[in-house]
């Protein structure tokens, strides 16, 4: 008897901690593109208010179906993109993006692999790896922590189609084309360029009105994805997080990485150690000094660069 309940003592909170959190409200979905659509998720980390949705999902409506691109972090916020699909179209959704490996945009695969069991679900061969080597669970457990298990139910669906750079796929009557630049915001990020819908999904390696870590990825990868992007003719940019708009999205926040990367180099020659180059630094910055996350990023972002660059000097 005793050894029963042990059992069930052990299981109990298993069970709780896997049934399966409340559904993600409806956020507003926009048109922007003749055939996409996007959802802007609000700005900051996963927390227990937002139920973790803050990247920004997408979806293209093609003659043979719904691609759709970073379906977020969780079942419920890929769930709850479904929903918006459905509102402007009952045909299914056949192929899935994720643009990298942090989960935030990518967990949103249950949904998709429930709903749609076919479904090819497309990206970078080093995520895929990542993803076999626990990457993933990291990730699912992380997102539990940060909102409290407002993500719980989901599970780890990976990608199952590789993509590397300039794989050029075409669904249906839409052709999308696959842009990679190795260690920018991480040594997986995809960027996804649809020429006939004017549009450029560019994942992390672009923020907008709010700053990430750069833990995974190099100020000079980053740079050089963002000038990679800047050769597509498309004229309409989704950053992974934070306001779509123009090309002066990506403008933008290439002149924040460059000022931090210039004025590290420099101040190194200097002879500054980071934190004491970081006031120098921020009073240079402008209206950046103003977007979410600044506080809490600003610091790693200096030392993150420092390292670089030092690394390079050697």
């Amino acid at each position: 008897m005793r050894l029963l309940l042990s059992l069930v003592l052990l299981v109990l909170p298993t069970l709780l901690i896997a049934e399966k959190a409340p559904p993600l409200p409806d956020y507003p979905l926009k048109q922007i593109g003749p055939n996409s659509y996007l959802i802007e998720g609000p700005l900051g980390r996963p927390s227990a208010e937002n139920q973790g949705f803050m990247n920004n999902p997408g979806f293209i409506l093609t003659q043979d179906g719904v691609v759709v691109i970073d379906p977020g972090g969780s079942v419920q916020i890929g769930e709850m993109v479904l929903r918006q699909v459905a509102t402007k179209t009952s045909d299914p959704v056949i192929a899935v993006f994720n643009t990298h490996i942090h989960g935030d945009h990518w967990l949103g695969n249950q949904a998709i692999r429930e709903h749609y069991p076919t479904a090819v679900i497309y990206g970078h061969s080093k995520m895929l790896e990542r993803v076999k080597l626990g990457e993933g669970e990291s990730w699912r457990q992380s997102m539990l922590s940060m909102t409290e298990q407002a993500t719980a139910g989901t599970q780890v669906i990976g990608p199952d189609h590789a993509l590397e750079h300039a794989d050029v796929i075409t669904i249906g009557d839409i052709t999308f084309h696959s842009l990679y630049v190795a260690e920018a915001h991480s040594d997986t990020d995809l960027m996804i360029d649809i020429p006939t819908e004017d549009l450029l999904f560019l994942g992390d390696n672009v923020m907008s009105k709010r700053f990430g870590q750069m833990t995974h990825g190099t100020f000079k990868g980053n740079i050089a994805a963002i000038d990679l992007a800047l050769t597509s003719s498309s004229k309409n940019f989704v950053p992974g997080h934070g306001p779509a708009g123009g090309r002066e999205v990506a403008e933008h926040y290439r002149t924040y990485l460059n000022k931090i990367r210039t004025q590290v180099t420099s101040l190194i020659e200097e002879g500054l150690s980071d934190f004491e180059m970081k006031p120098k630094i921020i009073s240079t910055l402008g209206d950046f000094t103003n977007w979410v996350g600044f506080e809490d990023e600003i610091g790693r972002h200096i030392n993150r660069a420092y390292l670089e660059v030092e690394k390079e000097q050697f």
